[in-house]
């Protein structure tokens, strides 16, 4: 499929021109935008009808006690927190334990409630 702001610049040309022979390639042109924004209107719903089916059923798997996420991987928190508490700052402690940024400052925010608790 053709990106919409190369078609709409394209029509705009082709519209610049005011000729006879212009006005069926502008229709095609017109014709081909809307079948383009229908089918992404299409997927979008689609998308969020998914999204929100499996939030239901993660609701419902949830109030049964049939789901409760993914499990910690304990060796990794306590890796990553003697990092930490070594004075390893984050990139170079998710590369010492092999994981992300992201990781490492989840289990930081983590590891500070925990010492502010004590």
């Amino acid at each position: 499929m053709t990106d919409y702001s190369e078609l709409k610049g394209f029509l705009e040309q082709l519209i610049a021109l005011d000729c006879s022979k212009c006005v069926m390639e502008i229709d095609d042109l017109q014709a081909m935008i809307a079948e383009n924004e229908a089918l992404r209107n299409q997927a979008d719903n689609d998308r969020e009808r998914r999204r929100s089916s499996q939030a239901q059923g993660i609701e419902k798997a949830k109030a049964e006690g049939k789901y409760q996420g993914r499990p910690v991987n304990e060796d990794l928190h306590k890796r990553v927190k003697e990092l930490l508490a070594a004075g390893l700052g984050v990139r170079p402690t998710a590369r010492h334990a092999k994981c992300s940024t992201t990781t490492v400052l989840k289990i930081r925010r983590e590891f500070c409630k925990e010492a502010s608790h004590v």
